[in-house]
């Protein structure tokens, strides 16, 4: 039996009634489920549902029982689309009557420290009270809902372990399990609200690429070209006048530190469609690339081999005595400072995310022990842990942010394919005697090199048990990727 014409309201108290035949009446909870509240809430613009509350625990209604046993499937735009028992035939009294919960239109907030519009720890408001969500099983389709949910376009990372700070008060969702698609989180798997085994350490976060993308050949997560989403498709940016103003704003857009370059004439290849932006002038301080000054979107004298491009710093960096533009110290941006990373469990897995995220190769070393010189200031991650295939280090497992048991003599470095390099490593070897060698090692046409510099003349075992005879002076040994013997 279909519903005829209804009216439908929520009272500020959840209440639910509709009208019909010139009167208010409310529905008995007979069956009443979430996929009834969806339709209730979608009709009244009002979000998602989150909870059914039966028995009349928002109060019981007065006056006439309009429906009972409502069936919808949840996809249907208006009540009066459900199956059910009819108006005005029911077998239930006002003590049963329905509610509903609906997530209202401001249920989802980014907070934290060095948060964006469109990046931040991912906050509900249920109950009156704004919480947090857990990161178990967190990940880039949980965080792609989140993204299109507050419109900041695609979801670029999926931070876990409080990466903009611990939240305060309720953890409202634990173990979220969405396949992306959804149209708010409250719609993806979840524990009960408010049930979860976690602390604030582990609070979710999100990093929208806003309406905003990289794109290209070989771009990274934070070098590529420039493209924009207006009028429902993404076009690029002519290079006319494009500079470091320019791309600073783009680069703080994406969460990836500051503007390196500024590549033109489509260095990461040309685009297609439309080129939205031409002339863009900004200060460098805008919180988006649309707020600047520009010829207005799709006014524009370009080609796509015109097409502009970014080069960011991202939140990591390489530095240290000795370091090279991929080979260092490895330090991350948090809470406004820079910090390292403790070698605890540290190896090239690790290395690897660190030299993928600066665009720098493949990871040939993880030296442990401070090997490019000890840092200062905080230690922000130990205990980093990575598959070697995520896209930033902080998507690793690790102890949470500042939790570490190091010093600075535990400083983790990188070092990466995408330079020739020269650095030094210092091994302190008594097998015989106790002495200082210092190893330099370089890559000349992929070939593995060592020189050794010792300072008194001694036999020494080397950690790869083959030995070298009494020699004073300088000893170069070669070969792919071992010692020769």
């Amino acid at each position: 039996i279909k519903f005829g014409f209804i009216i439908c309201v929520i009272t500020l108290d959840g209440e639910f009634e509709v009208y019909h035949n010139n009167s208010w009446g409310t529905v008995c909870d007979d069956g009443w489920d979430l996929n009834d509240a969806a339709v209730v809430c979608r009709q009244l613009n009002c979000g998602s549902a989150l909870e059914v509350p039966q028995s009349a625990q928002f109060g019981a209604g007065t006056g006439q029982i309009c429906l009972d046993n409502v069936g919808c499937s949840g996809n249907e735009s208006s009540l009066i689309e459900c199956n059910g028992s009819g108006f005005g035939t029911y077998s239930c009294g006002n003590h049963h009557d329905a509610d509903v919960i609906c997530s209202g239109k401001k249920a989802f907030r980014l907070a934290g420290s060095g948060l964006t519009r469109c990046s931040g720890r991912v906050e509900i408001y249920y109950n009156n009270i704004w919480g947090t969500v857990c990161d178990d099983y967190w990940d880039l389709k949980d965080a792609q809902v989140v993204c299109r949910q507050i419109n900041c376009g695609t979801a670029l990372e999926a931070p876990r372990s409080a990466l903009f700070g611990a939240g305060t008060g309720q953890i409202w969702l634990d173990n979220v399990g969405c396949s992306g698609n959804e149209s708010s989180l409250i719609e993806c798997k979840y524990n009960q609200f408010g049930t979860n085994n976690c602390g604030h350490q582990q609070d979710a976060g999100v990093i929208c690429s806003d309406l905003i993308r990289l794109a290209g050949s070989g771009l990274t997560r934070c070098s590529g070209r420039v493209e924009v989403y207006h009028n429902n498709s993404f076009g690029t940016v002519c290079d006319d006048g494009w500079d470091l103003n320019d791309a600073e704003v783009v680069c703080r857009q994406l969460n990836c530190g500051s503007a390196l370059g500024v590549p033109r004439s489509a260095h990461f290849g040309a685009g297609t469609g439309q080129i939205w932006l031409d002339h863009v002038t900004c200060s460098g301080s805008e919180g988006s690339l649309t707020q600047c000054q520009h010829g207005g979107f799709g006014t524009n004298n370009c080609v796509h081999n015109q097409d502009a491009g970014v080069i960011c710093s991202d939140l990591i960096r390489l530095v240290g005595s000795g370091s090279t533009r991929c080979s260092g110290r490895v330090e991350i941006f948090h809470n406004n400072s820079w910090g390292t990373v403790c070698d605890d469990n540290w190896d090239l897995n690790d290395a690897q995310v660190v030299c993928r995220e600066l665009n720098c190769g493949t990871a040939l070393g993880a030296p442990p022990f401070a090997q490019f010189g000890a840092g200062t200031g905080q230690i922000w991650l130990d205990n980093v842990t990575c598959s070697g295939n995520e896209n930033s280090l902080t998507e690793c497992q690790h102890s949470g942010f500042g939790s570490n048991k190091c010093g600075h003599d535990h400083d983790a470095g990188a070092i990466c394919s995408g330079e020739n390099f020269f650095f030094p490593i210092i091994y302190t070897m008594s097998d015989t005697v106790n002495t200082r060698v210092s190893l330099y090692r370089f890559f000349v046409h992929s070939l593995l090199c060592f020189i050794l510099k010792l300072s008194v003349s001694h036999q020494i075992k080397l950690h790869s048990h083959h030995s070298m005879q009494d020699f004073n002076g300088k000893i170069f040994i070669c070969k792919r990727g071992n010692f020769i013997s």
